[in-house]
């Protein structure tokens, strides 16, 4: 399956269309060993990482043990990524079980909260919980200051950009660990020949990954960072331009 994609890349890289890669990481609290780890990738392969911050239990630690990490950005990661949904329910934070203002006034105090401990890295980008997100509490989010919404899967109309992902690299109703290579190769090859120009991201959570989880991303980097085919991209380069207008609450 390598080799599928090492063929997709070449035909990108001969159409003159190289696809934009990026990478995301979820549910970051505090410093950890595989933070660090993933933080060692990063700047081994000089590949910019987005990392989803969960504001209401992370606190100065993580903001200074980012500092000088100059290929990382945040984003916030909900409020608490607490479960509201009942039992039976998909597992969501940002669903429609309670009142949109209750849940974008947690929004809202979760980007001042990341803005606060992290000086100008905060990026103004929602990353939900497991993915999942009401419709009414997406419509309330550019109001916020947020100006893209990422979750896993193909993109739906927001009234705001969205930067999707892709290829997530856990076994989540498995192993709960690194998917097998080849089905993540298979996954890559089917975005990389997908029509249209969507970036093609990335997903991880560092604090669950095992050694299969790891070496997938350390082989990634090799055989992506220098092919004419891709390019990685830092979350930054993937938002539209800010809005003059919005400036008083998109600071």
């Amino acid at each position: 399956m390598r080799e599928t994609v090492l063929k997709a890349l070449d035909r990108r890289a001969a159409a003159g269309r190289p696809a934009r890669l990026w990478w995301r990481d979820d549910d970051a609290v505090e410093p950890t060993a595989a933070l660090d780890r993933m933080l060692g990738l990063a700047r081994d392969w000089q590949v910019p990482l987005a990392l989803a911050v969960i504001p209401e239990p992370t606190g100065t630690p993580l903001a200074e043990r980012l500092q000088g990490e100059g290929l990382a950005t945040v984003t916030v990661h909900g409020w608490a990524h607490k479960n509201h949904a009942p039992a039976g329910e998909k597992k969501a934070e940002l669903g429609a079980h309670r009142p949109a203002p209750v849940v974008l006034g947690e929004l809202a105090r979760g980007l001042e909260t990341l803005r606060g401990l992290h000086g100008s890295r905060p990026a103004p980008v929602l990353v939900p919980p497991w993915n999942r997100i009401a419709p009414e509490v997406v419509a309330g989010l550019p109001a916020l200051g947020f100006r893209a919404l990422s979750v896993f899967g193909p993109p739906k109309p927001a009234p705001l950009a969205v930067i999707n992902t892709h290829v997530d690299l856990i076994d989540w109703h498995g192993t709960r660990g690194g998917r097998p290579v080849e089905a993540l190769y298979a996954d890559f090859a089917r975005e990389l020949d997908r029509p249209g120009d969507e970036p093609i991201g990335i997903l991880g959570h560092h604090l669950v990954h095992d050694e299969q989880a790891w070496a997938f991303l350390a082989d990634l980097f090799a055989l992506t960072r220098d092919h004419p085919g891709c390019r990685w991209v830092g979350l930054g380069d993937l938002l539209p331009p800010a809005n003059p207008s919005d400036s008083a609450i998109d600071r």
